[in-house]
């Protein structure tokens, strides 16, 4: 997998600057659309809107994630899977694949265009008219913002954890037989880690005045977040028109 993924591409460009919560309202508005017309030509016109969105972002091609091979062999399988069914079966199989990738394209163009810091603010913000019905709105943030946050360190530590588990020794048979599942070993190592990484993130908040201080960043959507809603809004609109058309 990429090394960026899930962090800030230090790229200064016009996506980057635009406030957090509009990039999220984007996101929703596609997912919202994909959703109830996943049509090839609306699948069309929104990769070219976010391959658009990419190259206006200055992204680097290395900041794509790159799949291990037996997920693509996995795909592959799917597609053998449906192609007796007959080609609409594969084709509607298509069009799920293209619809998740969109998703996940979406999502890594905020994470690699937005600093981890100003998430929360933004949630906070968005759902703000929630606290008339006394949900802890705040409360949701926080944990949002900190679980996007120690995911990428989460992934370090598996990496450091499997690559030092291939440089133990393993002299014998009996050895071998004696040792236990890879996966288990990891995953305990993580749950020790990510227990002792939370403790130690909960002192560094409290000592820093709170889970409050994480909301109270000021952020607020500006012109420029106003011309980018009416784009997006525009592109959704022309691709269902242009999927009425055909």
């Amino acid at each position: 997998m990429s090394t960026v993924l899930l962090r800030e591409v230090p790229v200064d460009s016009v996506v980057h600057r635009l406030w957090a919560g509009t990039k999220m309202i984007a996101a929703f508005l596609i997912s919202l659309l994909l959703m109830f017309l996943p049509m090839w030509p609306v699948l069309g016109v929104i990769v070219a809107f976010l391959v658009v969105i990419w190259v206006l972002a200055r992204l680097p091609l290395g900041a794509l994630p790159r799949l291990p091979w037996w997920f693509w062999g996995l795909v592959l399988l799917g597609g053998l899977i449906n192609a007796p069914t007959g080609m609409k079966a594969v084709l509607v199989y298509t069009q799920v694949l293209v619809f998740g990738f969109v998703l996940v394209g979406a999502s890594f163009l905020i994470a690699y265009t937005t600093p981890m810091g100003e998430v929360a603010p933004a949630l906070a913000k968005l759902g703000a008219p929630l606290r008339k019905l006394r949900l802890p709105v705040d409360e949701w943030a926080v944990v949002v913002a900190l679980t996007l946050r120690g995911l990428p360190l989460l992934l370090d530590e598996i990496r450091v954890l499997r690559a030092a588990r291939k440089l133990r020794p393993k002299d014998n048979l009996l050895h071998r037989a004696a040792d236990n599942n890879p996966l288990i070993d990891i995953l305990t190592a993580c749950m020790a880690v990510s227990t002792r990484r939370a403790g130690e993130l909960g002192e560094a908040i409290t000592a820093r005045g709170g889970t409050g201080m994480l909301t109270a960043h000021p952020s607020s959507p500006t012109r420029r977040d106003a011309i980018a809603l009416g784009v997006v809004v525009a592109v959704c609109a022309g691709a269902i028109a242009l999927n009425a058309v055909l």
